[in-house]
C-alpha cells in the first residue's frame, strides 16, 4: 500500500483509482489474482509505475557488478 500511497500522493492515481485497486489488492492477495485486476485499474497502475520510474532499478546492473574493478 506504500507504493500506492506515494502514487496518490503524486497524483498518478486519482482517489478513487487508489481505493479501487487497494482493495482489489487487499481481497485477493495473491499475484495470479492481483494480475486479474480490471483492465482500467491495471492501465492506471502499470501508468503510475512507468511514471514513477519503479521498474527503472530492475533495469539497472546489481550494484556489485556496477561497481566493481575492472
Amino acid at each position: 500500500m506504500q507504493t500506492l500511497d506515494e502514487m496518490l500522493a503524486l497524483h498518478l492515481l486519482t482517489p478513487e483509482q487508489h481505493a479501487q485497486i487497494g482493495a482489489w489488492i487487499a481481497e485477493v492477495r495473491t499475484p495470479d489474482a492481483i494480475a486479474r485486476m480490471p483492465a482500467h485499474l491495471w492501465r492506471a497502475l502499470s501508468l503510475a509505475s512507468v511514471l514513477m520510474g519503479f521498474d527503472n532499478d530492475l533495469m539497472q546492473a546489481p550494484a556489485f557488478e556496477r561497481d566493481a574493478p575492472p
